[in-house]
């Protein structure tokens, strides 16, 4: 969608099929990747009315053999890289050679580290896209709807859960000193910002129970002196993610 200031963003709406939480977490996630100096999108909290959805046939959620109209109100939005889809052409998948050869590829180790702190329980995704003049694609992390397990809001650990599914982006790591600086970062956080982001959260993405926001936040928080242990547990697991481990 284009948005007021001109932008073009891709937009995620109250009522979609995985729930208004979701909402929180893509805001939330975004700004602590943002504080971390990961390669999120810029996010933002935009209006959509009524009155577009009205008059809009395309703006419906297709759900089985029924459609369903978009909910007017505030929804998450992610801009889109560039000044216009025209501009920019962005790609979810690359071949093996462009994908060693992506500018920031170093930032896959940062997402994992952020993945595991957050427990996002779906795997990394990411998309790519080339600047003009410039010939090397570059990585975006999008898609942070599922960390702290979606709308359950808790935190069940799996070793390979938030791992981007082509494991050369990790072919760089030689140990955990790999992860660096992002674990210090991490560890490090100044967590006050926790409260300005949570205060930018429209209460109707959580149907306004800030007691359920508060304790999520606050076992978050309490997370980060576990991301060590869990990218040494990534490492042991069956299907060795860091094939260069030493």
């Amino acid at each position: 969608m284009r948005c007021a200031d001109g932008g073009y963003y891709v937009v995620k709406f109250q009522n979609n099929p995985q729930g208004v939480r979701i909402l929180v977490n893509e805001l939330l996630a975004t700004r602590v990747g943002e504080r971390l100096g990961l390669p999120t999108p810029p996010a933002a909290v935009v209006e959509v009315r009524q009155a577009l959805i009205e008059h809009s046939d395309e703006m419906t959620i297709q759900l089985g053999r029924g459609r369903t109209p978009y909910k007017a109100g505030l929804q998450f939005a992610s801009r889109y890289p560039g000044a216009s889809p025209a501009e920019c052409a962005v790609y979810d998948f690359l071949p093996e050679e462009a994908l060693r050869e992506v500018k920031n590829l170093g930032d896959f180790l940062g997402m994992l580290a952020f993945d595991k702190w957050t427990c996002n329980t779906n795997g990394r995704q990411a998309i790519f896209f080339r600047r003009p003049a410039e010939g090397r694609y570059e990585a975006q992390m999008i898609d942070n709807g599922f960390c702290f397990n979606a709308g359950e809001w808790n935190f069940p650990d799996a070793p390979l859960r938030g791992l981007y599914a082509r494991h050369c982006v990790y072919e760089s790591v030689r140990g955990i000193d790999s992860f660096e600086p992002w674990l210090t970062r991490i560890e490090k956080m100044d967590l006050a910002v926790l409260g300005p982001v949570a205060e930018e959260v429209p209460p109707e993405w959580y149907n306004s129970d800030y007691d359920a926001l508060e304790k999520m936040i606050e076992h978050f928080s309490r997370r980060r002196t576990l991301v060590r242990e869990l990218i040494v547990s990534a490492w042991k697991s069956s299907a060795q993610p860091f094939p260069n481990w030493k």
